[in-house]
């Protein structure tokens, strides 16, 4: 009992020392405002950032992926719908301002293509997977040199289908002899989509799990909305306008946000800025915390489907190289808590502090977690594991001496017992 606390102890240190050494959300956000779109922000391809050498003796042989589609057009065709109707109203009516009505105009030539590509991927997102795969195959080229075989799976929607298939084209560009099986079917939803209606496994997880902090959100202080001063850049006047004020706002947000993954960048010249957004950011991470806190334990069957996967090939009933998993930003954001990656199950009381252990920037456009798994030449050493969280090396709750390193004993004990209390709920 005594050793296990005080790896436990070691562990909080380690990891507190890691936190410790990364930059803030705030200096995080200097560096790169776009941060704060959030769940919207396109992937930024890793491939400088340096990783830990293994310890001597170790080399990986296996990885276990999972990642969100790229940027895509916005999921609903309402965005645009109601952009168009509102817009057209404005016009005719003239209430639009001179910076709206430029606006207005670029907005509708666009609008054929922007309300035919609704929820699609874009050729950005298409990249982000290419350079995402290759960076992989350059950062671990011991798993991929010999080839062999992949599997990759997909949810059933089409952006992911594509995504999908970027990532493993790439990876037999750069080695053609690696042998990959794409599916998209529903005998493999449980491990990319478990909660997707058409999955024939149906589970009985908790969901819509609330954090602590909501009940203390009155201590966190609001920074000014910047939905009104938008709208008065827009609009002369809102008087007869379609829509509430407030869903106008957010609408134009959504808009805004959304343009660098669509290669539209520039349509709304300077009715908002990057830094307006990153300046309200905070509040606007409280509610992706707990929209991703919610249904964390849901995504128990990608987590035992994670293990189950790796066990295999670590005991040699499975000869893959690799397995990779293309869905959602609703399933990787809720996995990344339930995992704790990086702190994202510390759930803090303080609302002011949830920005400490969860970054909505994190779920990410092409957002990705990356699981190594390295074998010792001494075959009676422990396998170890190391966690990428969008091609950085990441803390995980599991206790370790030597981060980013974590003996697979450990991380299963930790996982299957986490998965085990989650049933129980």
């Amino acid at each position: 009992m005594k050793k296990i606390i005080i790896l436990f102890v070691f562990t909080l240190l380690n990891m507190t020392t890691v936190l410790g050494q990364r930059l803030s959300p705030s200096n995080l956000l200097k560096s790169d405002p776009r941060r704060a779109y959030g769940t919207d922000y396109p992937y930024k391809q890793t491939a400088d950032v340096k990783l830990t050498a293994a310890p001597k003796g170790y080399q990986p042989f296996y990885i276990s992926h999972y990642a969100r589609h790229g940027s895509r057009y916005y999921w609903s065709s309402s965005l645009y719908e109601e952009l168009d109707t509102l817009l057209t109203v404005a016009h005719d009516k003239h209430l639009l301002t001179p910076a709206g009505e430029e606006f207005c105009q670029k907005f509708m030539a666009a609008k054929n293509e922007l309300q035919t590509g609704v929820s699609e991927l874009t050729e950005l997102g298409w990249q982000q997977h290419q350079g995402i795969a290759r960076t992989m195959y350059n950062n671990f080229p011991e798993v991929f040199q010999n080839g062999g075989n992949v599997l990759a799976i997909s949810s059933l929607v089409g952006r992911c289908v594509i995504s999908m298939a970027a990532f493993c084209q790439e990876l037999v560009q750069c080695n053609p002899k690696i042998e990959i099986r794409e599916q998209s079917s529903r005998f493999t939803l449980d491990g990319v989509v478990p909660t997707d209606g058409q999955n024939p496994v149906k589970h009985n997880y908790p969901k819509d799990l609330k954090p602590r902090y909501e009940q203390h959100r009155d201590l966190f202080k609001e920074k000014k909305d910047i939905r009104k001063q938008l709208l008065n850049r827009v609009f002369t006047s809102t008087d007869g306008l379609p829509g509430k004020k407030h869903h106008i706002g957010s609408n134009l947000i959504h808009l805004y946000t959304s343009l660098p993954s669509i290669n539209h960048e520039g349509m709304m010249g300077n009715l908002l800025t990057d830094q307006e957004i990153a300046d309200g950011w905070e509040s606007d991470n409280l509610g992706t915390y707990s929209w991703v806190f919610g249904p964390q334990y849901q995504m128990i069957p990608i987590l035992q489907d994670i293990i189950k996967k790796a066990a295999a090939a670590i005991d040699g009933s499975s000869d893959r190289i690799a397995d990779l998993r293309f869905g959602h930003d609703t399933c990787i954001g809720p996995l990344t808590v339930l995992m704790g990656i990086n702190g994202a199950d510390r759930d803090p009381e303080d609302p002011n502090e949830v920005k400490n252990c969860y970054q909505s920037w994190e779920t990410c456009k092409a957002s990705n977690i990356q699981l190594i798994f390295y074998r010792s030449t001494s075959a009676k050493d422990d396998v170890l594991v190391k966690c990428l969280m969008n091609g950085e090396e990441a803390t995980l709750p599991v206790p370790t001496t030597s981060y980013p390193y974590y003996r697979w004993s450990d991380f299963l004990q930790f996982y299957n017992e986490r998965c085990a209390a989650a049933a129980q709920f």
